[in-house]
């Protein structure tokens, strides 16, 4: 059974940095990354992130079927960074329109993750501290994304809420 650990927290308050920080200490790193560049912006964010990654993780990207790479390197890793579960729930809203279908997927992926040997080590946003969304896209992205941030923080060994770069450690 794998160690799982859970990073949270605002943008750019430092998930990325201690995340391969605390992937450092393994042998064979792997790192699952759930973003797709739709426009300059994202590109730009994804080349950033592609630069700041040390060379001896190996990268899959992998924007929706996340369990099924992560069952992939059940034999080959010690270590998986997934970033993040922010990016994953946004890439399922098209192609789900029931709120119980992606509730579902992430089910799977939590089990998925606590079945694994390797330690996985998984961002995501904290998004339930801010201003209430003002569209019904915004609130369902919200809500869709806090419970599976809760079935993760239930299911892992640690969680850590990162605060303008610090680390706080919630569990």
């Amino acid at each position: 059974m794998s160690k799982v650990t859970l990073i949270t927290g605002g943008a750019r308050s430092g998930k990325s940095a201690i995340a391969l920080r605390l992937a450092a200490p393994y042998a064979r790193k792997y790192f699952i990354a759930t973003a797709q560049a739709g426009d300059d912006e994202m590109a730009a964010r994804i080349a950033h992130h592609r630069a700041a990654r040390p060379a001896e993780f190996h990268t899959i990207e992998e924007p929706i079927d996340i369990a099924d790479a992560i069952a992939k390197l059940r034999d080959k890793a010690d270590v998986i960074v997934l970033d993040c579960l922010t990016l994953w729930i946004s890439n399922l809203m098209p192609i789900h329109t029931a709120d119980e279908a992606i509730l579902e997927q992430a089910q799977h992926l939590t089990d998925a993750a606590r079945e694994m040997p390797p330690a996985i080590i998984v961002i995501t946003d904290e998004v339930g501290a801010g201003v209430v969304p003002d569209n019904e896209m915004g609130r369902r992205f919200r809500d869709l994304l806090g419970w599976t941030n809760q079935k993760f923080a239930q299911a892992a060994d640690e969680v850590t809420l990162m605060v303008a770069g610090i680390p706080v450690k919630v569990k």
